[in-house]
């Protein structure tokens, strides 16, 4: 069942699930909350689930700031809405773990709100600024989205996310994940593509933060490339690795027991 709070004349939506340790769940770019339902049927019996749809995914309303333009909206103010939902909730410190943008989201928060946590988690995400290719990239997919539109940018991009033995095997699961995406609002996506663009390097998160952090690597994900992932998990004082062999940029589908194993595992350690 959803919840819905009024934050910066939005409507933001998220469900919680279950009792006991706090632990919210962000879902990345092109999805919603529903992305980590397989996560969510698994853990609802160990904890206390906190699964927002990032405002202009799923059922919570664009992001609108009295003061600024949408197209300048950051990671830091998507952060704020996560805690706008913790003090609505009443709740002093939480997990917070991020799949892909969400992971950005997840280092934003940590920055702004380290209080506010006890431990954090990547998974396929990564504390890195993108590089100039990776900024003219996301260029041309907002141009692309301004002359077709969301829906069949990610119609595109989607099947790049996961490992091609996966796609091989489950194509009904990746139409699923393509019919999900088609009432994304064009608009939205491309000022989350202007946030991730925006985004500053937040490793210094990584090296100074004295909390537990989790990082999930797939060894196929273009995304979230292990070779740019796997020397951030060295800088935590206190870090979890989890490396998914054969699988790309959703463990969340392509390896579900495995990384519900290791959430849980990770969650009942702090």
């Amino acid at each position: 069942m959803y919840q819905t709070i009024v934050h910066e004349n939005c409507l933001l939506s998220y469900r919680l699930i279950g009792s006991g340790k706090p632990v919210v769940l962000l879902h990345g770019f092109g999805e919603d909350s529903q992305i980590w339902n397989k996560q969510i049927d698994f853990l609802k019996d160990y904890c206390l689930l906190i699964v927002p749809d990032i405002p202009g995914s799923g059922k919570s309303e664009p992001l609108i700031l009295n003061d600024r333009s949408a197209d300048s909206i950051s990671l830091t103010d998507y952060a704020d809405c996560i805690y706008a939902i913790l003090v609505t909730e009443k709740i002093d410190a939480c997990i917070l773990l991020g799949h892909s943008m969400g992971g950005y989201i997840t280092l934003a928060f940590a920055e702004k709100y380290p209080n506010y946590l006890t431990a954090l988690g990547l998974i396929h995400s990564s504390a890195l600024a993108d590089s100039t290719d990776k900024k003219t990239m996301r260029q041309r997919g907002i141009e692309l989205m301004e002359k077709f539109g969301a829906a069949a940018f990610l119609k595109n991009t989607i099947p790049n996310l996961f490992a091609s033995n996966f796609k091989l095997l489950h194509p009904d699961m990746l139409e699923t994940f393509i019919q999900s995406s088609t009432t994304i609002n064009t608009k939205t996506c491309q000022n989350y593509y202007l946030a991730m663009m925006h985004r500053p390097d937040r490793t210094a998160i990584l090296k100074n933060t004295v909390l537990p952090v989790l990082f999930v690597i797939g060894t196929d994900d273009i995304a979230a490339p292990m070779i740019d992932v796997l020397p951030q998990s060295k800088m935590p004082i206190n870090s979890y690795i989890q490396i998914l062999e054969a699988v790309g940029h959703m463990g969340m589908w392509e390896a579900t027991e495995k990384l519900n194993t290791c959430l849980l595992n990770f969650i009942c350690l702090q």
